[in-house]
Parts: C-alpha cells; structure tokens; sequence
C-alpha cells in the first residue's frame, strides 16, 4: 500500500542577530545548520537574519546571486535541508526588497518580497512592496506559503483558500512590547485556515533599542502547540508534522468549503 502521509521535519532557530554584520550571522548559522544535519528537513530562521530589521537598504542589498543567497542555496544542498528566512534584496528593477526565501537542497530557489511594510518602523520609505500573487510552494509533497512579519496582521493575505496550502511560515523581527498580537494572531491562522502554521521570530536587543523576546513557535490546525522555545532563549525546536492527519481533519470538518471569497487589490506603488 503506497503511504502519502509525508511526515515533514521542520526546525525552528530562534537567535539574537548581529546588527548589519552578515558575516558574523552566517558563521553563527553554520554551526547550528552543521549540527542539524540529517535531523531536519526544513530550517526556518527569523526574518532578515543576516542584518537584523535594517532600514539601510542602499548598502546592505544584495542580489540573488549575492554571497547570502549563494552561501545559503551551497548549505542546503551540503546538508540536505530547505532553509527558509528572509534578507535585504536588491531586485532586477533596482529597487529594494525584505525578500524571504525558500531554498531547497535540490538546488531550487522560492522568493516572496514582502506585501505589507511596516511604515511605523519606516520600512515603507526604504523597500518596494511585492507585487506578486500568492505564491505555494511545492515541496516533499506539501503545499507551503511564506510571509513575513507585519503580513501576519492581515488575514486576507493569508487565506487558505480551498485549502492552497499546508503549512504556513511567518518570519519576523517582531518586538516584545506587541507580543500579545504575536501569539494571538498566529493561533488564529492556524485555526481559520486549517493548517500548521509556524513563527519564527528574534531575540536580543537591536541598534534602535527594540527589545526582541521570540515567541518562536509552530501551531497544529487545531491550534495546539507542537514547538516552542523559551522566551529570550537563542534555541533550535525540531518537530514533525502529519499531511495525513491534516488531511483527515478537513475530510471530517470541511470549514473551508463555507469559507468567503476575496479580491486582493493592487497596493499602492513605492519606488524604493
């Protein structure tokens, strides 16, 4: 009997972050992805790891065949693993992007530009918005999307329409004073679309003074916690997850067929 259950391995990194210093956050990833090896299939890392929640685009952007990208795509391949994070782009238009990746270790590259910038923190003034539709990523025989941060307050971007995909990643700088906003809101992805949902997010303290707690954590579909490490704790959780019991959970309560229906417009355009 052929088994299509596909149980993923997924590990969650939650780290303090060097400000702007990609060399310094690269060799610190290193040793944690060596000590991973063979135990996971997916890595994810907090948003923007190689600089932390920089506004200094102009000098910090790189392409995708920059040395970030490139060193990434070598370490997925040398130690079997999808690596999934999000870093300061340069686009082929030559504006600027808080660009999360999925790198597989069969060589293939997923991007996603973030949609909704966080203009309290001036993210609006110094990257472009995505553009692109909603993108599902195939992988070991999941569905999985990718967002970033400040697209977790806005549920429509999120909608797991027809059940799209599996499981959904957030990764995030996101600060301790809106920690509350944080944990609801991930618990309430998981539950309204019917999917895993995992948050990867920071700790330590940033050059701005933003004190970063974490809160990394991975949800099932019914909201129960699967992962989660310690509040200001640098850690790797690893779990693993179940397409058969996800699937056999939407066969005996099919919310999703009652769900309603969106139009996403296009967002107002910036030439950063």
């Amino acid at each position: 009997m052929m088994n299509n259950d596909h149980p993923l391995r997924i590990s969650i990194i939650q780290t303090d972050i060097s400000w702007e210093n990609k060399q310094d956050n690269l060799r610190l990833l290193h040793r944690k992805l060596e000590a991973l090896c063979g135990t996971t299939e997916i890595v994810v890392l907090p948003e923007m790891f190689s600089t932390g929640f920089s506004m200094n685009s102009q000098s910090l952007a790189e392409p995708t065949d920059g040395t970030t990208i490139t060193t990434l795509r070598q370490w997925a391949t040398t130690y079997g693993m999808a690596i999934a994070g999000s870093y300061i782009a340069l686009g082929n238009n030559g504006r600027y992007y808080n660009r999360a990746f999925f790198l597989t270790p069969e060589g293939e590259a997923h991007y996603y530009d973030k949609r909704h910038l966080f203009r309290m923190g001036h993210e609006s003034e110094s990257f472009a918005a995505g553009e692109a539709d909603k993108q599902i990523i195939a992988y070991r025989g999941w569905n999985i999307r990718l967002l970033i941060c400040y697209d977790l307050r806005f549920p429509v971007w999120s909608r797991n329409t027809a059940n799209e995909y599996d499981l959904l990643i957030y990764v995030a700088n996101w600060p301790e004073s809106r920690r509350l906003v944080w944990d609801t809101l991930l618990r309430a992805r998981a539950l309204e679309n019917m999917c895993y949902v995992c948050g990867v997010n920071r700790i330590g303290t940033d050059a701005n003074q933003l004190i970063y707690k974490g809160g990394s954590i991975l949800y099932s579909p019914k909201g129960d916690t699967l992962a989660t490490i310690n509040d200001g704790e640098e850690a790797v959780a690893t779990t693993t997850l179940s397409l058969s019991s996800l699937h056999e959970l939407r066969k005996k309560f099919p919310v999703w067929k009652d769900a309603d229906l969106f139009e996403l417009l296009p967002l107002q355009e910036n030439k950063c």
